[in-house]
């Protein structure tokens, strides 16, 4: 009877071991170009937030191309399941397809491409503009005048978004990057007003471009003396935030495609003061060893 139980004991062992190699295996298996890609990782886009602009953009993307009609799915998660979800991919060369956008630290840690949008769904190149609270300009000019005068490059946004995902406080990481680039503070706050404990609220969608963005904005605001607060909304709250003057301004508006929803609602009730970044960019990516796939058409043709 003891042997019997062994036997089965050890069997039963066996099985599971094998299951969970098994297991193992497929999790690591890296990409094969030679076989459908869809298959390959269960038909699904690993997006972020619902409430995102982009990714409202790829359910007209899957519609468009037609990628739903072939069993293809946008999974919703969040910016930092996202990341971690690719970099664990990359780390294994294993296939992945994800919503990304530019600024973000993830294309300067990892080697993604765009892939091409020949419908145009995802649009070209965006801004990311500055939206302020009707009549900030006229009772508080000195913070309106920063607010316009401040304008970066994504590489620059991306030095601050590399610091905080490092591990750096959010806070530190945009002193810090005032402290490397003084002509950049002094462009941004050339000939407007010392604040004098002036209360300035920032409003933001906490995407790892806009916490940046924010944070430096935040502390240019504090050395040049006002009192500055910021919080993080969804994307719809935020512009809200701005057009019932709850906000005084938000530095986190992608324009004319991500949040143009947004700013044809609120167009009337809030002052646009123009782009803070130029060049950036919405899509779906890929890592660069997935060669053979290099427009969304591919996801059902390979």
């Amino acid at each position: 009877m003891r042997k019997k139980t062994r036997y089965v004991l050890a069997t039963l062992t066996m099985f599971l071991m094998a299951t969970v190699l098994t297991a193992c295996s497929s999790l690591t298996s890296p990409y094969n170009p030679h076989k459908k890609l869809g298959p390959q990782i269960n038909y699904t886009i690993t997006g972020i937030d619902a409430g995102a602009g982009i990714m409202a953009s790829t359910q007209n993307a899957l519609k468009e191309y037609p990628l739903a009609q072939n069993k293809w799915q946008l999974q919703t998660s969040s910016t930092a399941a996202m990341t971690s979800t690719l970099a664990k991919a990359i780390k294994y060369k294993q296939p992945i397809v994800v919503t990304g956008w530019q600024p973000h630290w993830m294309f300067k840690k990892f080697p993604l491409k765009f892939l091409k949008d020949p419908k145009n769904v995802y649009g070209s190149s965006e801004q990311i503009h500055t939206i302020a609270r009707k009549g900030l300009a006229k009772d508080n000019p000195g913070a309106y005048k920063i607010l316009k005068q401040f304008h970066w490059t994504p590489s620059q946004m991306s030095d601050v978004m590399l610091q905080t995902n490092a591990g750096v406080d959010p806070k530190v990481a945009a002193d810090n990057f005032i402290k490397k680039n003084p002509k950049l503070y002094q462009e941004w706050t050339k000939g407007a007003a010392k604040g004098n404990g002036k209360a300035v609220k920032l409003t933001y969608v906490a995407w790892d471009s806009e916490i940046a963005s924010t944070n430096v904005m935040a502390e240019v605001l504090n050395k040049m003396g006002y009192k500055t607060t910021i919080q993080a909304l969804e994307m719809q709250p935020m512009w809200a935030s701005i057009a019932t003057n709850a906000a005084d301004a938000s530095l986190s508006a992608w324009l004319p495609n991500t949040a143009g929803l947004y700013l044809k609602q609120y167009k009337d009730k809030i002052d646009d003061v123009g782009p803070n970044l130029n060049g950036a960019k919405v899509g779906l990516a890929v890592p660069k060893y997935m060669k053979n796939i290099n427009s969304i058409e591919d996801l059902i043709n390979k």
